[in-house]
């Protein structure tokens, strides 16, 4: 638990929250639940960048992205006619994510506020943000700067159980080799006939089951048929523990989850007396 933000922050000033955004958030994915993936990448991109401040929603993304960003600013002007000039975008991204794993199936957490939201963004911070082509030593290392365990690390990855990825992230496995990739064979091939070098941007779905939320992303990463290259390596020595055990138990992948995203959701925010509240995300 922070001891800047806390669950009763907007008890008096914004009571009806959490029911605001789970009704935006479920009205949206009526029709369409493929933002939900878009908005979880948000908030993980969010905290990992500079904290959960929502300055990573004042960079250009790419169409995905854009599509969680419209959800987030519907979700804004919705709790803005409630309770105007209060809730931080910060805020609302992290509340927005955790009602969109809860909508695809998946667990929910205890989300704290009293984040204010960042004037600006800084394009350096991105570069802190674990990229699709790192190693697991890399990955560690990048969790661990953040304070976040290795079992925190595979828990996370697990968000990949929903969304898809466009080809170019993942191209590199399929027609350069990458030295340490153990792709099965079948599967890569199915991915070749998918994503041609003529067709960067197809979306292919990151694990079987894109629209669930559940623990079949750790199955297929041990059949070795993650798409990112990233996941496979949590198969490494060091991490492939906590793999089996996700792969073999959904309620432990769950809690194991939600405590990661609590502690993710508590990366260096900006509170009282620093940054501000958009009007807009």
């Amino acid at each position: 638990m922070s001891l800047e933000l806390s669950t009763s922050f907007y008890a008096n000033t914004c009571p009806d929250l959490p029911q605001i955004v789970r009704s935006v958030i479920r009205s949206e994915f009526s029709n369409d639940s493929r933002s939900a993936a878009s908005i979880l990448k948000l908030h993980f991109r969010d905290c990992f960048s500079r904290g959960c401040d929502g300055s990573l929603l004042l960079q250009r993304g790419d169409g995905r992205s854009a599509k969680g960003l419209k959800t987030i600013n519907n979700v804004k002007r919705a709790v803005e006619t409630s309770c105007p000039a209060t809730v931080s975008c910060a805020d609302i991204l992290a509340l927005s994510a955790r009602e969109s794993v809860i909508a695809l199936g998946g667990p929910s957490w205890t989300v704290e506020f009293g984040r204010r939201d960042s004037p600006a963004t800084v394009a350096a911070a991105m570069e802190a943000i674990p990229s699709p082509n790192l190693t697991a030593t890399q990955l560690i290392e990048r969790f661990q700067r953040r304070g976040l365990s290795k079992r925190d690390l595979v828990a996370l990855a697990g968000g990949h159980s929903i969304g898809q990825a466009k080809c170019f992230t993942f191209s590199a496995r399929l027609f350069n080799g990458t030295p340490g990739d153990s792709i099965d064979r079948a599967f890569k091939s199915r991915l070749e006939k998918n994503c041609p070098p003529t067709a960067p941007d197809r979306l292919t779905n990151l694990d079987p089951s894109p629209t669930t939320f559940d623990n079949l992303y750790f199955r297929a990463l041990l059949a070795n048929q993650s798409l990112l290259f990233s996941d496979q390596q949590l198969l490494e020595i060091d991490l492939v523990g906590f793999v089996k055990e996700f792969a073999a138990n959904q309620q432990t992948f769950f809690t194991a989850f939600a405590d990661g995203m609590i502690k993710m959701g508590n990366l260096s925010p900006i509170t009282a007396g620093h940054g501000e509240i958009r009007s807009s995300c």
